[in-house]
């Protein structure tokens, strides 16, 4: 029978309590809200929104087609050029999601003959565009800068080492600094994704990698979403003008994908806009993400400490971190729910956001609603 095998991977899901189901939200849902990456609160701001419909009525639904034939709009390069100064970068390329940006920069930058050096840690996006790349890649232990500098070592040619900024699962910040060290000492250039850390860490929300002294450097790539501080879609790479120039002409998910829409370049822009004129809102997230973990620590919970907006609690299984995570829902508070294979280290979480607008009253119904359902 065609696709049978589906069934039978369904029901070893089944058993190991791992399967995913999709749940529509209402828009006007009664849930408080610690599981989005909504990290400012701007995606509900009616200046985001307003900047979204505006783009809309001029430029239309969608934006026609790829970006070298129809799909770049005076909005766009706009967008791109305000990212660049924002982030303190030369230039800037727009990506339809942050997936594809990651896609684009590992891909294009991890060319036959070269190494690609991957922290262990790295989100699925980077893990994917290091299979897509004809490179080698060498995986290296979670944040392990001596591993970086080894592996390099090993390696006579153009060289990349690839990592998130903040990881997603546990919301530790790489050794930034140390990496670019690392990567300096062989050649070699850096590549970070600094999803979690745009709009949170840095002067005013630049990033991680500004905060690092990293900003502008000819030798590091940045990628970014729109999608979680900037409360839009899409994604950008940020770096040196000639590696945005060969992205343009090399980057797969750059030259044969539709060009983002524009409500989401509007949108994005609206924000960036937003978050210049209140820089106050990195520094609150950074502040209800440490009250978090202060609180959750008190009540007994095993929290990991947070680099920036994400608040990790482990759970004892999948199954038990499913019905936590239920639990939750059920009083009124919505969490993420992290459990293998979206875990390198097979340890399951609940996993919260720190959003700048959560008020006192908010975090302590949520620790309060955590400690309650525990398992």
């Amino acid at each position: 029978m065609a696709f049978g095998w589906i069934d039978e991977q369904a029901e070893a899901r089944r058993r190991a309590g791992l399967v995913r189901t999709l749940r529509p939200r209402p828009a006007d849902s009664p849930l408080l809200d610690l599981a989005s990456n909504d990290y400012l609160g701007l995606a509900h701001h009616p200046e985001v929104a307003d900047g979204a419909a505006a783009a809309a009525r001029t430029w239309g639904g969608g934006s026609t087609g790829s970006r070298l034939v129809t799909g770049t709009t005076e909005l766009h390069t706009e967008l791109e050029r305000e990212l660049a100064d924002f982030c303190g970068f030369e230039a800037a390329l727009v990506f339809s999601s942050g997936y594809a940006a990651n896609l684009a920069a590992v891909t294009a930058l991890g060319p036959h003959g070269s190494l690609i050096v991957s922290d262990a840690g790295n989100h699925a996006s980077l893990i994917d565009g290091c299979r897509l790349a004809r490179g080698t890649t060498q995986v290296v232990g979670h944040a392990d800068p001596e591993a970086v500098r080894k592996a390099l070592g090993t390696h006579d040619g153009a060289a990349i080492a690839v990592s998130d900024t903040v990881f997603s699962v546990d919301g530790d910040q790489a050794p930034l600094a140390a990496l670019a060290d690392a990567c300096r000492e062989y050649g070699a250039g850096l590549v970070v994704d600094d999803a979690h850390g745009l709009g949170v860490l840095g002067d005013g929300g630049r990033g991680a990698p500004q905060a690092a002294g990293l900003a502008g450097a000819d030798d590091v790539v940045v990628t970014a979403t729109l999608s979680k501080s900037l409360g839009s879609q899409g994604g950008v790479v940020l770096g040196p003008a000639r590696v945005i120039g060969h992205l343009v002409n090399a980057a797969r998910t750059f030259i044969f994908d539709t060009g983002l829409a524009p409500a989401a370049a509007g949108a994005a822009l609206a924000a960036l806009r937003l978050l210049r004129r209140e820089p106050e809102r990195a520094a609150r997230a950074r502040e209800v993400a440490a009250e978090l973990h202060a609180r959750l620590t008190a009540a007994g919970l095993e929290a990991v400490r947070p680099d920036a907006a994400v608040v990790s609690v482990r759970a004892p299984s999948p199954e038990q971190a499913v019905r936590w995570a239920a639990d939750c829902r059920t009083a009124g508070l919505a969490v993420g729910c992290f459990r293998p294979p979206s875990v390198p280290d097979g340890i399951s979480r609940l996993r919260l956001t720190a959003r700048a607008d959560l008020s006192g009253a908010e975090i302590e119904r949520a620790v309060r609603v955590i400690g309650e359902t525990r398992p």
